[in-house]
């Protein structure tokens, strides 16, 4: 089976930096888009950044500017570097992934989701 699992959560100061790393494990054989999303308490999960096997990002507007997605297809990972931190963007942030795998030696196809790690923006 496949996993993704995050890690580089924690606290960080308003106008300071965090980075969150994302890595895929399983028997893989290819690796679609790459997302991070997030969720504050009381509100719906949100699209932060994704990025295409190619390298193309995008982002909520809400975090040009200040945050940098990033992969490294050798290693199935993801990154999210964020800079300029403000309190909201205080949330839980979970990585996701487009994965196609190998399941009893048959390839499929699958969404995935990280565990979730919790960013906290605070003085």
């Amino acid at each position: 089976q496949v996993q993704l699992v995050e890690s580089g959560g924690g606290l960080g100061q308003p106008g300071g930096s965090l980075r969150l790393s994302c890595a895929a494990s399983g028997i893989i054989f290819s690796i679609n888009t790459m997302n991070w999303y997030r969720q504050a308490p009381g509100k719906e999960r949100e699209l932060v950044a994704g990025i295409t096997s190619g390298g193309s990002g995008n982002y909520a507007d809400s975090v040009k500017g200040r945050f940098t997605i990033s992969r490294d297809n050798a290693k199935n990972a993801v990154y999210l570097q964020m800079n300029s931190l403000k309190p909201e963007d205080t949330a839980v942030y979970y990585c996701n992934a487009q994965i196609t795998y190998y399941r009893n030696y048959v390839r499929v196809s699958g969404n995935f989701w990280g565990q979730g790690t919790q960013v906290t923006v605070s003085s």
